[in-house]
């Protein structure tokens, strides 16, 4: 069983994010969660927290939910920009694609990319949560798309 620490929610949508943390909220109380409506900022919250050189363990993330639909910064364009801050430890970090996209297109990308751990189907649920923290669940294993029909 994976344990997760500190969770960071990237996503444009208010109410999604909200709904998100609650989520997570609810599965573990303890559970640190970071959200941010700007992929920018976010980019700028990862350099500092996943720096080589930052000792400080109790912000890095080890799991972000993102969306692939965003405004100033597509999801997929933050994973490319991601991936080229080699200086950063994004070895312990799974990311999740969190959309309502269902485009297929955008689910094999998401399956190809090597800093991807999978794609979730919006909204996040405590089935789909634990689908992605217990790693003897099948649907929670990359390629596979989590849905509300896993058995958790």
């Amino acid at each position: 069983m994976m344990s997760i620490k500190n969770v960071m929610l990237v996503d444009d949508n208010k109410i999604d994010l909200f709904v998100s943390q609650k989520v997570i909220e609810r599965y573990d109380s303890n559970i640190r969660v970071v959200h941010f409506k700007n992929t920018l900022l976010a980019l700028e919250y990862l350099k500092i927290s996943l720096h080589k050189n930052n000792l400080n363990h109790f912000t890095r993330p080890n799991m972000l939910f993102l969306d692939i639909n965003m405004s100033k910064c597509t999801g997929f364009e933050f994973l490319e920009r991601l991936g080229r801050l080699d200086f950063l430890e994004t070895n312990n970090l799974k990311i999740y694609i969190l959309s309502s996209s269902g485009n297929l297109k955008d689910i094999n990308k998401v399956n190809m990319h090597p800093l991807c751990s999978g794609y979730i189907n919006k909204p996040l649920t405590m089935s789909k949560l634990q689908g992605v923290i217990d790693i003897n669940v099948d649907c929670a294993i990359k390629p596979n798309v989590l849905n509300e029909g896993c058995n958790t």
